[in-house]
């Protein structure tokens, strides 16, 4: 019953303040001392993706999968690599197509279950064996893809991919959707649209037969998935988008560990995003919900140490690995 009563975040000072854990780290902190080796990914479809690495020479990844218009820049993807480099894990951060700076070739993006380029980056990195042990840790969008991800690998999963943890996930799209149209919200609602509607005008100019500018660009997702994300993904309208692509349906076919943690706080969280009983009742779901945290937040002024999310992850997947490791090695004595 891998439901845990309780978290040892203790966010001080104005940290308990949910707005400023979700703009502190994302506006001023600062992340140096990593370095990047991007590589190119060609899709089966022809598309491409920037694979952004930063190695140490080990048989452990950490791959990382970023948020709604995030990339691999992002202070929370590169806290995470740093702090698992530190610890003997090579790192990868993803980029979805559109998002590292270049439009990408296809109509088609990226969106809430768009799992299938992972599965193919998860295929091309260990094609040839090299690494002994693979994790995910995603965050938001990043994490509803990883909760996805693992329950369509179920009956399927490679032995090297270990485990997954996932940060402040709208894990049930639709109620979460009300959520951050409320007035508390508008600023970061302005923020993500802002740069979605600019990619649209990109689509709309490499493919004018496709998709045809509205008389004015939407100003809520409800619009812009009813509009664009729905209907050039495959599905039938934004409410069909939200339905099929949330984790929370999926989350009882999980075979594979995974942390997630939803601060009791995120004001883009909606309750049915605070699975309790699902994780109750799963062997595979680790659930914590710390009482303060933001979004994508879990911040502290000292942004040169890592953040409690990254001693989080690691421990978690310390935990899961070394557990693994003891199950070798209890298998080989005998």
């Amino acid at each position: 019953m891998p439901l845990l009563q309780s978290s040892d975040y203790h966010a001080k000072g104005p940290f308990k303040n949910a707005f400023f854990n979700t703009v502190y780290p994302a506006l001023l902190r600062k992340v140096d001392g990593l370095e990047y080796k991007r590589e190119r990914f060609t899709t089966s479809d022809g598309d491409f993706v920037d694979l952004d690495w930063s190695r140490v020479g080990s048989k452990q990844l950490v791959l990382t999968l970023h948020g709604l218009e995030g990339q691999s820049d992002r202070a929370y993807i590169r806290g995470m690599i740093k702090f698992f480099n530190q610890r003997g894990w090579d790192g990868l951060a993803m980029n979805y197509r559109g998002c590292s700076g270049e439009s990408n070739l296809q109509l088609q993006s990226y969106h809430m279950a768009a799992t299938g380029d992972v599965h193919e980056v998860l295929a091309h990195i260990n094609k040839d064996g090299l690494y002994e042990d693979v994790v995910i840790v995603g965050f938001s969008l990043g994490g509803n893809l990883t909760l996805r991800l693992l329950a369509e690998v179920a009956n399927r999963r490679p032995s090297w991919l270990k485990a997954g943890v996932a940060f402040s996930v709208p894990c049930d799209i639709s109620s979460a959707n009300t959520e951050i149209h409320r007035w508390f919200n508008y600023l970061y609602l302005r923020r993500f649209l802002k740069t979605l509607n600019e990619k649209a005008r990109i689509k709309a100019k490499q493919f004018p037969d496709k998709v045809k500018l509205p008389t004015k660009m939407p100003t809520t997702f409800y619009e812009f998935d009813d509009w664009f994300t729905g209907p050039i993904h495959g599905f039938k309208s934004g409410a069909d988008y939200y339905a099929r692509a949330n984790s929370l349906q999926i989350l009882d076919s999980i075979k594979t560990p995974v942390l997630l943690v939803n601060a009791n706080d995120d004001t883009f969280l909606s309750p049915a995003c605070y699975p309790d009983e699902i994780a109750k009742e799963s062997q595979y779901l680790y659930f914590e919900r710390p009482a303060h945290g933001g979004h994508v937040g879990f911040g502290q002024f000292n942004s040169s140490s890592p953040y409690w999310s990254e001693h989080r992850a690691f421990r978690f997947v310390e935990m899961i690995v070394g557990t693994n490791v003891k199950k070798a090695l209890n298998t080989t004595k005998s």
